[in-house]
């Protein structure tokens, strides 16, 4: 059989672009799954995130508050089973300052960071309300579990303090970022949950130890507390870009270093 130049090059033409049409489409579909799946565990560990610490700031029989270090280490765990159980599906970031770091960074696109963040403060906001309809005190009169400014802060001060607890917590995410620590890796969620504790129990007193706005933003919804809210927006998201910017900017080896998206 014969066969023109002409046909058989539009043949070759059209094979090549069947096969890479599939190829992208199968890219693409493998991308959607695993981004939906990475999306959907965010709001899963946001929402058990704020439920199960916030439960353990409901205050127990004969006490008018909770003893002071049941929050710190009731976040702290609840942060150390999240990693464990959702870190190697979505990085379990729980938190919007996290992801915009992780987007500074190159671990996940712009895109996917806004997906993180809507299903972290989604999450937040109805493991609350979960909370709410669970207890067996009224949360609302007391504010459980909101963040608010010591009364003797100024707002600058509130602000500052958020910034230096978030960009601490984010020099810990960037140290597991960071290629050249990756034999250093065992025990992760052992690591952020004890530093979770820890930056708690620092700055507990002085404005709550949010460093994350949708922790913040969750119990606000249904208490109405909004006054000071702004704090625990611009005080995490300014401390997490700036811990990021100066960790990958000095201390990160440019050699080692390879753009991601999750």
């Amino acid at each position: 059989m014969t066969i023109t130049p002409g046909n058989y090059f539009v043949d070759v033409i059209e094979s090549v672009s069947v096969k890479d049409i599939k190829r992208k489409g199968s890219e693409t579909m493998s991308n959607f799954s695993a981004h939906w799946k990475a999306v959907l565990a965010e709001f899963i560990s946001t929402l058990f995130l704020v439920f199960l610490g916030c439960m353990a700031c409901v205050p127990l029989a004969g006490y008018s508050t909770q003893p002071a270090l049941y929050g710190p280490f009731g976040f702290g765990l609840v942060v150390l089973f999240n990693i464990q159980a959702f870190g190697h599906i979505s990085g379990a970031h729980m938190n919007p300052a996290v992801t915009l770091g992780a987007v500074i960074w190159g671990k996940v696109s712009i895109l996917l960071g806004i997906a993180y963040a809507i299903a972290q403060c989604s999450g937040a906001i109805i493991g609350y309300g979960i909370l709410m309809t669970v207890s067996p005190l009224d949360l609302v009169p007391e504010a459980v579990c909101t963040t608010q400014p010591h009364p003797q802060h100024t707002m600058i001060q509130a602000v500052a303090v958020e910034v230096i607890l978030t960009a601490a917590l984010n020099f810990l995410n960037c140290a597991v970022w960071d290629p050249a620590n990756e034999a250093s890796l065992e025990s992760v969620s052992m690591k952020f949950g004890f530093t979770i504790a820890g930056l708690s129990i620092a700055g507990g007193e002085l404005t709550g130890a949010s460093m994350n706005p949708a922790r913040s933003l969750g119990p606000v919804v249904w208490t109405g507390m909004w006054e000071t809210h702004w704090v625990y927006w611009v005080g995490p998201l300014i401390g997490g870009s700036l811990s990021t910017l100066f960790y990958k900017l000095i201390w990160l080896n440019k050699g080692n270093h390879k753009t991601e998206e999750s």
